[in-house]
């Protein structure tokens, strides 16, 4: 038995077996990200570093860091070679961008396969593909409304983190959905609400998505302030890398080290009041 784990001991203080070591540990357990947009705020920050838990939700095809390269044969086209469940609402996701696939993404899922989603000037509402029972019986009674004739949930996650703050620089996501939606180029399809009051110079005062099997709608929680699905469609369970798991350095605009945040879980940065504070 000692013989055995003298060989594994000295191949692991080889270089060959460092370099094999943290590959496996990169492409089936753990791997850095560093959050470079404001698009989570207040969840996560800018300059947050921190570690993805890739088996979260299956195991994703390995690829080369850096150069983004597939090392594993997937074939199924599931971006998986261990297939596992996807998402669940609510959750904070690292995923591939659907239009680039080589960039990562970190979001909230607010919706998954067969739910139906509004976006309104402001406000977001879901509704749970297990419908009007399972919505009485999950949400508080203040938050369901009725849209279309259907039961919705208004907002229906309370991380302290989510957010509509107004950025004069970037515009609001709306009226640049509007745009889009005028060019045929939205993934999301007009809608005239009854129950949400007039659109004003517009024919439609909202979008509508319904979300695909196997895909999951990624939305920022700095809402106002966030390129999502509202703008390139849902994410398919193929893009689906991880989840975050906790932050292992912090920095914030000035290279200031953000101590209270290190070693923190994901878990706790979204929930804990006293790290959701508004940064530049």
């Amino acid at each position: 038995m000692k013989k055995p784990l003298k060989k594994l001991y000295d191949f692991s203080n080889s270089w060959t077996g460092t370099i094999i070591l943290v590959l496996i540990f990169i492409f089936f357990v753990a791997q850095a990200f560093v959050i470079p947009s404001g698009s989570m705020k207040n969840s996560l920050l800018i300059g947050d570093f921190l570690f993805a838990k890739k088996f979260a939700y299956g195991v994703p095809t390995p690829h080369i860091p850096w150069l983004e390269i597939p090392v594993w044969f997937d074939s199924d086209n599931d971006g998986h070679i261990i297939k596992g469940k996807g998402p669940k609402r609510g959750d904070i996701v690292i995923f591939r961008n659907p239009k680039e696939p080589k960039i990562h993404f970190v979001k909230r899922a607010f919706a998954i396969s067969g739910d139906e989603v509004i976006f309104a000037r402001n406000a977001m509402y879901l509704r749970p593909n297990e419908g009007d029972d399972f919505i009485e019986q999950n949400y508080p009674q203040e938050d369901i409304v009725e849209l279309f004739g259907k039961k919705f949930v208004y907002e229906p996650y309370k991380f302290k983190g989510i957010n509509y703050t107004i950025n004069p620089a970037v515009g609001d996501p709306f009226d640049k959905l509007v745009q889009l939606s005028l060019l045929n180029l939205s993934p999301m399809n007009q809608a005239q609400v009854p129950e949400l009051g007039s659109g004003g110079e517009l024919y439609f005062n909202a979008f509508y998505f319904k979300v695909p099997k196997d895909e999951y709608f990624m939305i920022g929680d700095n809402r106002n302030n966030s390129e999502d699905s509202r703008f390139w469609g849902s994410v398919p369970y193929r893009l689906i890398e991880g989840k975050p798991w906790f932050v292992y350095f912090s920095l914030d605009k000035n290279y200031k080290i953000r101590w209270e945040r290190i070693g923190r879980l994901v878990s706790t940065l979204e929930t804990d009041e006293r790290y959701i504070y508004p940064q530049d």
